[in-house]
């Protein structure tokens, strides 16, 4: 008997489904809601950075969790986990969770016996260092000796993956890994005329064999460049069609420049051939080289494309990141602009809408450890995001202190942010009960942004005062096992994730819609 796929008995508005009733206690000792293995697992993920703490769950044990969800979940239900890992990936942006995912649940799949490991493997890597990241993880986990699926998922996508540019971009020597190993291992067949002159080449200067064939027009270019380079001609630098032509990455022009060139003639040569993301994380360099307003323009345009955020791959949280830092007012719009774009899914909401944020201690939690943003940045972010287009929104911020933040209509998101950056990051405790409590007043429906680890409080769940024929939202952004309500009626909803993809789960919430998963 399926344990997953099967026929829901009420109808709900979204898949993420608990219990109906309290069968423990969250991490602060309010009745706690136990949740199905698939949604835990897609709360999990959708949050997932792999490797890193979480406030009340340290990464080892999660990261554990994460493991045993994932084999449980391929096993009972492989269909539904071939369609879950590729949109973590590609439409909710979670490169690592993805990758672990697929491992273990290829793995998974193969001792019992399912088929599907392979292709499920190749569906998750879409850059050419990530082959070489699986297959150190799999080496860490589990031995040199790569399981048979995964060895030929990753060579399905190494035919996809390894070109000229890519190979200049990430076959470097910090990876244990180079492509010339990955291809080794795998022993990936070239689909494509040049492949068969690449991958000899990548094995050849893997083992220090590094003279270039010709016809590896981008890698000679290349290696002609760093020759000049060395001997003092810079002249090439300053060109952008050299420098398009030969593949050349920001972080090695500058490197081979050194202090010999100006650093503005240098930045204007390479933005035209920069991708997305290093344009995005150097605009501060940008203002201090004092590049020109056309080159910045230029910068501009990309940042702003529609076509280029979504091909991006960025998190909406990574634009906040990049307002901060970015010294020059000139940024701030163009950077909501394409903030605004990577929240194309928040919806629309008539009436009168409750946004409660939680910026209780637990949420002043990075998401990995190098990182600066926390989790009520995150909270916030979403939470201002969806009050801005709601026709009426009451915003509070709740924690240690409970405050009504005031809307401005007409202001930017990132300005909102802003304001509420400046006094309403409260820290201490999680009384999510005792806030909706306070400020629900006939409102529509109820969104809390959250880690879900509320307080302990008098009262079966969080939501006891909404009517049940309101809508409570719970948006999850922490991913712990249990939850602080009940979920999986038509107006108990729960979403999650980093990315505006979670939005997905909401689709005509008036209109009570079965809920079915955005994959």
């Amino acid at each position: 008997m399926t344990r997953f796929n099967r026929k829901q008995p009420v109808r709900q508005a979204t898949p993420i489904v608990s219990i109906s009733a309290p069968a423990t206690y969250t991490y602060n000792q309010a009745a706690g809601f136990v949740r199905d293995p698939q949604s835990e697992l897609f709360l999990l993920a959708v949050t997932n950075m792999v490797s890193a703490d979480s406030f009340y769950e340290k990464a080892v044990a999660r990261d554990a969790r994460f493991k045993k969800l994932v084999h449980e979940v391929a096993a009972a239900d492989p269909e539904w986990m071939t369609r879950f890992l590729p949109w973590l990936r590609n439409v909710a942006n979670m490169r690592t969770a993805s990758m672990v995912g697929a491992v273990e649940a290829a793995i998974s799949m193969l001792h019992r016996g399912i088929p599907g490991g392979r292709q499920l493997v190749n569906s998750v890597l879409q850059r050419a260092d990530e082959p070489g990241e699986v297959i150190g993880y799999v080496v860490s986990s589990y031995g040199r000796k790569l399981p048979k699926p995964i060895k030929r998922g990753i060579a399905d996508a190494v035919g996809r993956l390894y070109n000229e540019r890519n190979t200049l971009k990430y076959d470097t020597a910090s990876h244990a890994f180079r492509f010339g190993d990955v291809l080794e291992l795998v022993h990936a067949k070239p689909n494509k005329p040049y492949q068969s002159v690449l991958f000899k080449h990548l094995i050849d200067r893997r083992h220090g064999r590094d003279e270039v064939p010709e016809s590896l027009s981008m890698i000679y270019s290349n290696a002609q460049m760093r020759k000049a380079a060395s001997e003092g001609d810079h002249v090439t630098l300053m060109s952008p069609t050299f420098l398009r032509e030969s593949g050349m990455t920001w972080e090695d022009t500058l490197s081979l420049a050194g202090s010999k060139v100006s650093k503005k003639e240098l930045w204007e040569a390479q933005i035209p051939s920069m991708g997305y993301m290093a344009l995005l994380r150097n605009l501060r360099n940008f203002d201090e080289a004092g590049v020109s307003d056309a080159a910045a323009a230029q910068v501009i345009a990309k940042l702003t494309n529609p076509v280029e955020v979504s091909r991006s791959r960025q998190l909406p949280m990574r634009f906040l990141s990049a307002y901060r830092a970015a010294p020059s007012l000139r940024w701030a719009y163009p950077l909501e602009q394409a903030l605004n774009l990577s929240l194309q899914n928040v919806p629309l909401f008539p009436g009168k809408t409750l946004v409660l944020i939680d910026t209780s201690g637990s949420m002043d939690n990075r998401f990995s450890a190098d990182g600066t943003l926390r989790r009520w940045d995150a909270a916030a972010l979403f939470g201002l995001a969806v009050a801005h287009r709601c026709e009426k929104a009451t915003v509070v911020s709740f924690g240690g202190r409970t405050k009504e933040f005031p809307l401005e209509r007409g202001e930017s998101v990132l300005r909102s942010l802003e304001r509420f950056k400046g006094g309403y990051f409260f820290g201490g405790g999680t009384p999510t009960k005792q806030t909706v409590d306070a400020f629900y007043s006939g409102h529509n429906r109820v969104l809390v942004l959250t880690d879900e680890q509320a307080d302990r409080h008098g009262g079966l769940g969080v939501f006891d005062r909404v009517p049940l024929n309101k809508v409570a939202i719970t948006f999850n952004l922490a991913g712990y096992r249990v939850g602080h309500a009940a979920s999986g009626s038509d107006t108990r909803i729960t979403i999650g994730g980093l990315s505006d993809a979670a939005f997905t789960l909401l689709p005509m919430l008036e209109k009570r819609a079965s809920g079915e998963w955005p994959f």
